[in-house]
């Protein structure tokens, strides 16, 4: 992979999602996740009261950052030892989706985030999402980054959801440096990064039966981690927001 893995400017782009709960609920359970599932705010990872209002299990999260050169130079540390992922099929322990979408990284996360794992295992039967999901699964990251790039249904529910943020979105065709990577707890109990600008799926580690992606343990594998290689890397810019996939209570 090229030290920029960022998607050509010749490439279709889409107006890029705001991390807001509402929007990332609306455009899944439009695709074809029940509302017994959504996205919920993060607002600390330290404080157990603030952490106490995210309802639980925590199937995955969504963390959006500015992309920094420690962050650059950090993934192509990681990634200059690693080979181009071409697994597919059921027996893959998780679905990886390339980006070759533009400005599509939040939709990339998303996906990320309801087709592993526990939610992948209440997506709504003949629904949009589930068809889109079953094409996906034989298919290697190239021809699955394509059938996804073909998809007027994602592309429709995406533009109806990029409309419903509180701030005015970017246009599609604008350089944005936001950034969003998935970190979703497989049935297998592997914590997965999952990041369409990487070169597969990153395994950061095994966890309990009873430890769900937003426990000590997946906070440590993933979200510290990512912060903590920004600190030690000298970036003085550490904003970053998070939403978590569980359930949805009355």
């Amino acid at each position: 992979m090229a030290d920029n893995p960022d998607v050509p400017n010749t490439q279709k782009a889409f107006v890029p999602l705001e991390n807001n709960p509402e929007v990332m609920s609306h455009l899944v359970h439009q695709l074809g996740l029940p509302p017994s599932l959504g996205f919920t705010d993060v607002y600390s990872i330290d404080e157990p009261d603030l952490l106490a209002f995210v309802p639980r299990p925590s199937h995955a999260l969504l963390l959006v950052f500015p992309v920094s050169e420690t962050y650059e130079q950090s993934r192509r540390s990681e990634d200059s030892s690693l080979d181009e992922y071409t697994g597919s099929g059921p027996s893959e322990p998780v679905m990886w989706f390339k980006q070759t979408i533009r400005n599509a990284c939040g939709l990339i996360g998303l996906l990320h985030a309801v087709a592993n794992g526990e939610p992948r295992q209440h997506i709504t039967p003949g629904s949009d999402l589930d068809h889109l999901l079953r094409q996906a699964e034989g298919l290697q990251p190239i021809r699955r980054a394509d059938l996804l790039y073909e998809s007027k249904a994602l592309e429709s529910a995406h533009a109806d959801a990029a409309k419903r943020g509180d701030t005015a979105a970017p246009q599609a065709e604008d350089n944005v440096d936001l950034h969003f990577v998935a970190f979703v707890k497989g049935l297998d109990g592997t914590l997965w990064e999952l990041d369409g600008r990487r070169k597969g799926p990153l395994a950061r580690g095994k966890l309990g039966a009873e430890e769900d992606a937003l426990s000590e343990a997946a906070l440590a594998l993933g979200v510290r981690r990512f912060l903590k290689t920004e600190a030690e890397g000298g970036n003085p810019d550490l904003r970053f927001s998070l939403v978590s996939l569980g359930p949805v209570f009355d």
